[in-house]
């Protein structure tokens, strides 16, 4: 089957269990079939909420890596400029514990997301100015921002609050769906809205046009004006600032503190969640909703107490699940044609 047949199958499947399960979750929540505890556990409002506070980093991070992979720049340092966005946002977080707490929050994101871009234009600079293997500068990137956040971990700093809950008029009324997706803090909106604008960027303006060209045939996009690396070096930078922004949610509106390797393996569900999407940010958010949902289940069995399954295996359900997803769909998709490839301009670009 051709790789835009797959993915065409995959998205009708997708919308037909998302729209399912929507549809279970709400007569759960709202009938009687609430009071069956395993209902509950696999569709209750808890379980809903979960799965999208789990699934934002991800959603974040698998934009992060089609931002990077469209144009060419393999991108497996995610986890590392994620977990260096989250460092930088509670360094600066802790030491503006003074300031009123929406500028310190506000504050403390752009920190987040201007580290991340740093570590973006790192890797940009590894592989293109100095043509380093893209897997290992990724690489690079991971034990980089591993090292410097454990040796520079203050474990007696504590950052005091978080993003609160806004609640939207009229939309956060309506039942199940209200309090799940309309009375979220500021970071969850703006990761949704990203993914609208990412997709709008990419195949409806002349950025993402070229993004694509340079991602797919560099040296045709070359010959007609466009410059192959500078948009390799904007994109992986842009790419590096959406994971910092992921990094940033972790501390600054999911746990509130931060801990080291707090990121615990998102970027590499995120590139999980990309390939799974076939590189289209919607497809790519329903694979971050997927996996975001396993952590979820994982987190409600261990809550209600399930026994009959081994606490381990329900540990390791999110895990499972993504090398179940990315054995079934590495072939069937089809990744950007020129990436991981060095690209030379016949002026030394």
């Amino acid at each position: 089957m051709r790789p835009h047949r797959v993915w065409k199958a995959t998205a009708i499947v997708g919308w037909v269990l998302a729209l399912a399960l929507v549809a279970l979750a709400i007569l759960v929540n709202t009938t009687a079939l609430g009071e069956r505890t395993w209902l509950r556990v696999l569709f209750g409002v808890s379980a809903l909420n979960f799965t999208l506070r789990a699934a934002i980093p991800l959603i974040l991070g698998a934009m992060s890596g089609i931002l990077c992979e469209r144009s060419g720049i393999i991108n497996i340092g995610i986890e590392g400029m994620m977990l260096a966005g989250a460092f930088a946002a509670f360094v600066a977080k802790t030491n503006t514990n003074d300031w009123p707490l929406t500028t310190s929050l506000l504050f403390s994101t752009l920190v987040a997301v201007g580290i991340g871009g740093i570590m973006g234009l790192l890797h940009a600079t590894f592989s293109i100015r100095f043509r380093m293997d893209q897997i290992i500068s990724g690489t690079v990137i991971i034990i980089l921002a591993a090292g410097i956040s454990a040796y520079l971990f203050d474990r007696d700093a504590v950052a005091e609050g978080k993003f609160a809950p806004i609640a939207i008029p009229l939309l956060s009324q309506i039942p199940v769906i209200g309090p799940v997706l309309f009375a979220k803090p500021l970071l969850t909106y703006l990761a949704l809205i990203l993914v609208a604008l990412l997709h709008v960027g990419l195949f409806y303006t002349r950025w993402g046009l070229r993004t694509r060209a340079v991602g797919e045939h560099p040296r045709a996009a070359d010959t007609v004006g466009i410059p192959v690396n500078r948009y390799r070096y904007m994109n992986t930078t842009l790419g590096g600032m959406v994971a910092g922004l992921a990094g940033g949610y972790l501390v600054l509106e999911a746990v509130g503190q931060f801990q080291e390797g707090m990121t615990a393996g998102r970027g590499f569900i995120s590139l999980a969640a990309m390939i799974f999407g076939n590189w289209n940010p919607f497809g790519a958010m329903g694979a971050s909703v997927l996996f975001g949902y396993t952590q979820a289940l994982q987190n409600e069995l261990l809550l209600a107490g399930v026994k009959t399954v081994p606490r381990h295996f329900i540990s390791m359900l999110p895990y499972l699940v993504t090398i179940v997803v990315v054995s079934g769909f590495v072939g069937r998709v089809r990744p950007p044609a020129a990436e991981g490839k060095v690209y030379e301009t016949e002026g030394g670009e």
